[in-house]
């Protein structure tokens, strides 16, 4: 665990630094993938620009709202750089609605920019998972596995770095063909980001249950779990729908005005 990185006089936070590590990685792979989900670069890179500022000061404002006479009595802790004074919730929703709102102003098609955003989404998880192990948040359980890491007292499993290997797989399974490769016929409009969604679902249903610390219901039902089964059903629906939808469009593509095939 290395939550400080000391250099010089300078204590900076290892798990902040990993975080923007990744997200210029992950724009950096979103602008480069763009093209092959016929999305235009400079308008994904505003997109998501829009959506972090926008998200940061929404996390930064929520978290003023909620504890408002804190920020009357010390004014200065306002423009404070410790990321504990933001609220991920409402960054997160305040970042989405700057995202829809600037996606409906210029007009970007939907379901390709999602796909083109799959990537950056996946090298966040990856930053999130390093995030995790060097703040030694997101612990796992007690383990006797010979891979486990000594961590607050006892030996664990190291949910962390799971969260790290299962991420850099999903982002190699959604990773579209290289230009000029010929594309799968089963490829789907919107599908890499679906695939995206339920991989990362069935990924949290299994560090979920390995971790130390998650937040369980009375009957011990966890609740992360709870919300990865609802995302990995609606993931594999709107799959199902969108390669239904494809399928119909093939069919009437293949169907003369005069109702007979067409002969290729």
């Amino acid at each position: 665990m290395l939550p400080v990185l000391q250099i010089g006089p300078f204590a900076l936070q290892t798990p902040g630094l990993v975080l923007l590590l990744g997200l210029w990685l992950g724009l950096t792979l979103a602008e480069r993938l763009a093209p092959r989900f016929q999305s235009d670069a400079n308008a994904l890179y505003n997109l998501s620009f829009t959506a972090l500022v926008a998200g940061v000061l929404g996390a930064r404002l929520s978290y003023i709202i909620q504890y408002i006479d804190a920020f009357i009595s010390s004014p200065i802790s306002l423009i404070s750089l410790n990321p504990a004074l933001l609220d991920p919730i409402g960054g997160a929703a305040i970042g989405i609605i700057a995202a829809v709102v600037y996606a409906n102003r210029v007009q970007l098609p939907l379901w390709p920019t999602l796909d083109a955003l799959a990537p950056l989404l996946a090298v966040l998880s990856i930053a999130l998972g390093l995030s995790h192990f060097a703040s030694g948040d997101a612990f796992g359980m007690q383990t006797n596995l010979p891979w486990g890491i000594d961590l607050w007292g006892l030996k664990r499993h190291p949910t962390q770095i799971y969260e790290v290997i299962l991420a850099s797989l999903i982002l190699w399974a959604i990773l579209p063909p290289k230009e000029g490769a010929s594309k799968p016929t089963s490829e789907l409009v919107g599908g890499t980001f679906w695939r995206f969604l339920a991989l990362s679902a069935g990924a949290r249903l299994f560090i979920e249950g390995l971790r130390g610390d998650s937040i369980t219901l009375d009957n011990g039902i966890r609740t992360a779990q709870i919300i990865a089964w609802a995302v990995l059903a609606i993931s594999l629906w709107m799959l199902n729908r969108r390669k239904s939808k494809k399928n119909n469009v093939s069919h009437a593509n293949a169907l003369h005005t005069d109702g007979e095939p067409r002969i290729r």
